[in-house]
């Protein structure tokens, strides 16, 4: 059974999500605010496996709460709900960690299956037990997902791996965003291209700090990405 925190401070909501998720299967704890959000993560016995979060709350943001899980270094699935619907909103929140961002009102099947790909797509993948793999002129440790070179070092997350991974393995060739989407997001992602191009932009951030070469990630103007 996978285990899901709600933070809504819409109390019907909070009800009806909660209610929602438990007929699916899920267990659900659910909390008003983000202090509460981030006192049920830090205190869980079972972890959880989704974090879905309300942008809007009273205190601390469902973006404090995702800024402050990321710092953790925790790779937990992340989907952030909100009214908003302004392209700004959601790039905010992607930047910060998020896995997917959902705008009211929305579809009970569509948050659904997003929920269920998220956690699917934040769940481990096998890798070489200590290995690290070379990539735009630093070093990517596959057991802890840091990424080291001369500048310092950085932590990916689950997402920014698979992106390393498939780059790394397509060296020169170049991959489409549709392409991008379906081999790291899985073909039932219902989300847009600019979920993709916001994680290449935070993966090239993270480059650059750690003393790489973000220029190594090419864009490809109207189809998508080569890594040279």
């Amino acid at each position: 059974m996978k285990n899901v925190l709600v933070a809504e401070d819409d109390a019907d909501i909070r009800a009806a999500l909660k209610d929602l998720l438990t007929g699916e299967g899920y267990a659900v704890t659910a909390v008003a605010d983000g202090e509460r959000a981030l006192s049920a993560w830090k205190g869980a016995e079972v972890p959880f496996d989704l974090l879905l979060l309300d942008v809007m709350m009273p205190g601390r943001s469902g973006y404090d709460v995702c800024r402050e899980v990321r710092a953790s270094g925790s790779r937990v699935a992340v989907l952030m709900l909100s009214a908003k619907g302004e392209e700004i909103d959601k790039v905010v929140g992607l930047e910060l960690g998020a896995d997917d961002y959902v705008t009211k009102p929305f579809g009970v099947r569509e948050l659904l299956a997003r929920i269920a790909a998220a956690i699917r797509r934040s769940e481990p993948a096998v890798v070489d037990a200590g290995g690290t793999l070379p990539f735009a002129g630093a070093t990517v440790s596959t057991r802890d997902y840091r990424l080291k070179g001369p500048g310092g070092d950085e932590q990916l997350t689950e997402m920014e791996m698979k992106l390393v991974r498939l780059f790394a393995s397509h060296r020169n060739a170049v991959l489409t965003r549709n392409a991008l989407l379906n081999d790291v997001w899985g073909v039932e992602y219902m989300g847009t291209t600019r979920t993709l191009d916001q994680h290449i932009a935070n993966l090239r951030r993270k480059v650059a700090a750690a003393g790489g070469d973000p220029a190594a990630l090419m864009t490809v103007h109207g189809i998508g990405y080569r890594y040279v």
